[in-house]
């Protein structure tokens, strides 16, 4: 599976719901609580492309954007192909 970071709040509902769907599908992810490691919102939004919000999603290096993304990509059935690819298949 693709490496999968998450960047949160502790008190945010979409940050929750993001990460009940990728355990639902099985994904480790790495969580980064912008409140409380130092530097992280700036990388967050650095890497974003300047979104402010969180969750910013990213599955490999590709940015998901946030929890309604992350969902649209599970409707849309594509989900699971993005978590599976590996850049060395």
């Amino acid at each position: 599976m693709q490496p999968v970071t998450i960047y949160t709040t502790a008190w945010c509902p979409y940050c929750s719901a993001a990460k009940s769907l990728l355990k639902e599908k099985g994904a480790a992810f790495q969580e980064i609580d912008v409140e409380r490691v130092q530097g992280s919102r700036a990388a967050m939004v650095e890497k974003a492309g300047g979104r402010t919000s969180v969750p910013q999603i990213f599955v490999g290096a590709t940015h998901v954007g946030g929890c309604d993304d992350l969902y649209a990509l599970e409707r849309a059935g594509t989900l699971d192909r993005l978590l599976k690819d590996t850049a060395d298949a």
